[in-house]
Order: C-alpha cells, then structure tokens, then sequence
C-alpha cells in the first residue's frame, strides 16, 4: 500500500514538473481589464435586417418582461415530459428568482384556480409576494384574456420594455398559444422551454416546432440566465449567483468545494503534496 502511494505521488509530481515546463513554454496570458463591460455589437438589429443578416436583438434585464402562466399545483401534476418533478420545478423557481434578481417586471396568471387546476405554486407567490395574480376564469389563451392583456400592454406601456420572456405549465397551450398570438401582434417572445411542461413529448415537440417557425427564440433557464446576467462583475451578480448554485447543484458543489478550499482548506493534506 505504501509502495502505491509513493508510485501515484510521483506520478503527480512529474506531471507537475511537465505542466510547469509545458507553461514555461507559452507566451504570457492576456487578462481582459475587470473594468471592462459588455461591448455592443458592431451592427445593430435593424442594421442587421436591412442588410438581410439574422438580428441578435437579445433580452436584457432593461428591455424585457417575464409572464409566469398557470404553473398550478393541480396543473403541474399532470406534467410527464420530466425524468422527475423536482428538475421541472426548480427551472421554474429558478426563473423567477432570476427575474428577481435582475428586476425584471413580471406578470402572474392562473386558470380557473378554484378548481382542479389549484393554486399557483407556493414558490412564486414567495418569490413575488407583492404581485397581484391575474385569476382568469376560462379563457385559456392568457393573451386572449382581456384582464390579462390589459395588465400586459399597461406594463409594456408604463416601462417601456419591447422583449416578453414567457413560461407555462405546459408548453403546448400555456406557452405555444399566447406566443403565436403575441407574434402575430408584432411583439419579441422568448418562450423558456425547460420552465414549461408537457403532457408528452410529441406536445413539447410540436409545441418548440410551431413556436421557433412563427419567429419566437427559445430559450432554457440557465442560458437564458447567463445572457440575461452578460457579466458576472455587475451587481447583480452575487444575487444571480443564488438560482444557479442552488437550482444546479453539480454546479454548485463546484463553486462551494473552490470557496470552500480557496484560502483555507477545510481538510488538510496530509501528504504535503498540495501547496
């Protein structure tokens, strides 16, 4: 035993020797400024039209709006397209504490509530305890409600904001329907897909194939966090950090094993190989 383990430590210690000499060898790194920021496109999206090129026209936590459509308890129940139903309801908490994170104006809405769909998820009534939820009474296309878009277009109205970031219990009505009707009224929709159910996976595939052919851009939760967030030096980096430690935990084990080794090892080396 003793044998082995001396063979693995030098083992280790010449591959070090060969990294360093290998690192000897490279020209120096070259470190982007910390006070750098995120720089603009050369062309913008209607430049990029007018010359026939695709628009990067992005979601921004200054141009966008996220609607959270009838994530209700009784509705997400009947999800199936999951391995399990913590995945799925952790994309969507997820989401929401990004929104709130980022400030990002947020529109809630359930359906016929008072029934077998239920309540809308514990979660995000805690997440967003001071925003009213829009109780529509059967009419299924949220868009197609007029409370519901009337609280829409005042938002849109009152901050301005042009990009509709948009998830729902399931991506074959709460999603597909009012995003087609929002493009077809000329509205940017980012349908986030993995914070949106479906009964089957033929639902969720006609679903993303309906929704990417009439112009929508889908998106998942932690890509669309990281574009959302763009820099990790902003200030709201610390609290974007939070769904994306706690919402991915292999991810998080990552960072909390790094933190938690950084400057002090909480178990020590007794071999001395780690300086």
């Amino acid at each position: 035993m003793r044998h082995a383990l001396k063979s693995v430590v030098g083992a280790i210690a010449l591959a070090s020797v060969s990294t360093l000499a290998l690192a000897q060898d490279r020209p120096a790194d070259i470190v982007s400024s910390i006070k750098d920021g995120v720089q603009a496109l050369q062309s913008t999206p209607a430049q990029a039209r007018q010359a026939g090129r695709f628009a990067y026209d992005k979601p921004t936590p200054e141009n966008s709006v996220m609607l959270f459509i009838d994530h209700q308890v009784g509705l997400m129940a009947s999800v199936r397209d999951f391995k399990n139903a913590s995945a799925y309801k952790g994309n969507v908490v997820a989401l929401a504490q990004m929104a709130k994170a980022l400030k990002i104006p947020v529109l809630l809405t359930t359906s016929n509530a008072q029934w077998q769909n239920g309540d809308m998820l514990p979660e995000l009534k805690e997440t967003f305890p001071d925003q009213p939820i829009i109780r529509r009474t059967g009419i299924i296309n949220a868009y197609e409600d007029p409370t519901f878009r009337k609280a829409l277009l005042d938002l849109l109205k009152k901050t301005g904001r042009t990009h509709i970031i948009i998830s729902g219990v399931t991506i074959g009505t709460c999603v597909a329907f009012p995003t087609l009707s929002l493009i077809n009224d000329g509205y940017q929709v980012f349908p986030v897909i993995d914070a949106s159910g479906a009964w089957s996976d033929y639902e969720a595939d006609a679903a993303m194939s309906r929704m990417s052919g009439a112009g929508a851009q889908l998106e998942t939760v932690y890509a669309l966090g990281a574009e959302l967030q763009a820099d990790w030096k902003l200030p709201s980096g610390n609290d974007m950090l939070a769904p994306f430690v706690n919402g991915l935990p292999e991810y998080g084990w990552v960072v909390q094993n790094f933190w938690s080794n950084a400057n002090t090892r909480t178990v020590p080396d007794p071999f001395g190989m780690v300086k």
